[in-house]
């Protein structure tokens, strides 16, 4: 079962393709959006990630962090990052495999793959939007888009 809408986001910190540690807390009066993803390179995972950047602009403005979390290791997402001009961090939940997305119940342990989802946190920590999409389906950025504009 997916986190619930109202809760404490779990804390967490992983490397991104930047080489860099985040920690979630460290981003704390900030709204996060949490892309969790299956796979780098996977063809919907392709098409959404272009999205995020071309959307990256409107995300920014409603004062949105983004970051991408999948079960990949951190050459994938480097690759995967170059390839598609990605701009915002791609996260690495890869050791131990799925660690992060199991706090949000979102790992799929019988596929060993994220579940596609999008959890959008406030800034104090509170999951405010939670929707797990079938795998190959696209995310609405519009949706995300309006949902972050009544966080604001």
């Amino acid at each position: 079962m997916p986190i619930n809408v109202g809760e404490k986001a779990p804390d967490f910190t992983l490397k991104g393709h930047d080489d860099k540690d985040y920690k979630l807390s460290d981003f704390k009066g900030k709204t996060i959006l949490l892309a969790f993803y299956p796979a780098d390179f996977s063809p919907t995972c392709s098409q959404e990630h272009a999205c995020f950047v071309n959307d990256l602009k409107r995300f920014e403005s409603v004062k949105a962090q983004v970051f991408g979390i999948s079960v990949d290791n951190l050459w994938s997402h480097k690759a995967f990052v170059e390839k598609l001009k990605i701009s915002y961090p791609l996260l690495s939940d890869f050791h131990p495999k799925g660690k992060v997305a199991s706090l949000y119940g979102l790992y799929l342990e019988d596929m060993g793959i994220t579940n596609r989802a999008t959890v959008i946190i406030d800034g104090e920590g509170i999951v405010r939007y939670v929707k797990v999409y079938d795998i190959p389906t696209v995310r609405d950025n519009q949706e995300l888009l309006k949902v972050l504009e009544e966080l604001k």
